[in-house]
Parts: C-alpha cells; sequence; structure tokens
C-alpha cells in the first residue's frame, strides 16, 4: 500500500508545480505521512485519517504564513499598474464624454478619460489615479 501513498504524493507534487497555490503541497507530505503510516499497520482507515488530519493540520498551521508571503507590502507594481499615481502631461484634450483624450507618461502615450468626466486641456499636468480597462483616469494637479 505504500507505493500507492507514494505516487499520490509524485502527483500532488507535480500539480503543486504547475499551479501557484501552495495549498496541494501539503496534501503531498500528508500522503508521505501516510505512506510512513502504511509501513506499521495496513489498515487503510488509518492511513486515510492519517493523511485527512496531517494535511488538514499543515494547511491550516500555514496558511497565516502563505498569507503574510503572498500579501507582502513590498511587492513591486508592474505593467500598467506601475503608472498609477504618476504624473502625466494632456497631449490631446481630454474629453471624457466623446472618450477621447492622451497624456504622455514616462515617454509612453495613453488613451485617457477625466475622473468624474472631467474635460482637461492639452497642456495640463496630471496625476493618473486608476486604469480602467486601457484608459488612465486622471484628475488635474491643483497647484
Amino acid at each position: 500500500m505504500w507505493q500507492i501513498w507514494l505516487i499520490i504524493a509524485g502527483v500532488c507534487l507535480v500539480i503543486e508545480i504547475m499551479t501557484v497555490g501552495f495549498l496541494i503541497f501539503w496534501f503531498a507530505i500528508g500522503a508521505l505521512l501516510a505512506m510512513l503510516v502504511s509501513l506499521f499497520t495496513d489498515n487503510i482507515i488509518i492511513q486515510t485519517s492519517v493523511f485527512i488530519i496531517a494535511s488538514t493540520i499543515l494547511i491550516f498551521a500555514t496558511k497565516p504564513l502563505v498569507q503574510k508571503i503572498a500579501n507582502s507590502k513590498n511587492s513591486l507594481k508592474t505593467n500598467v499598474f506601475s503608472i498609477v499615481g504618476k504624473n502625466a502631461m494632456v497631449i490631446q484634450d481630454i474629453d471624457s464624454i466623446h472618450s477621447s483624450g492622451q497624456i504622455k507618461v514616462d515617454g509612453e502615450v495613453w488613451t485617457a478619460i477625466g475622473m468624474n468626466d472631467l474635460t482637461i486641456p492639452k497642456g495640463t499636468q496630471v496625476e493618473i489615479k486608476e486604469i480602467k480597462g486601457v484608459k488612465a483616469v486622471v484628475l488635474p494637479i491643483q497647484k
């Protein structure tokens, strides 16, 4: 019976490699513990109980640690979200009603709309507040 638990552990590890949740790993450890128990007893109920209990304990015991690592406040913003909060220059009048207008930020040209349907003239300094779809939502900077 130990071979079956070893196969289950291997399958769980392969699935864990293909996913990013760090959940299936604990089922693999539970299967390895059940494999060790199978060397001492042939009772499938005891083996399955060890698998379920060990996996459950490991999942709940490490959940806060995994969440702490996953929700790190030091994460680096990339791609589209890297421009949120930056200042930009309006290079084409922004008319949110007609959904037209462009800004230039970090040398890149973005389609933009004004926050709260504002119309913003060319040459105005704006702050990028958020991204909606493929458009930057901007607000003029008050001087």
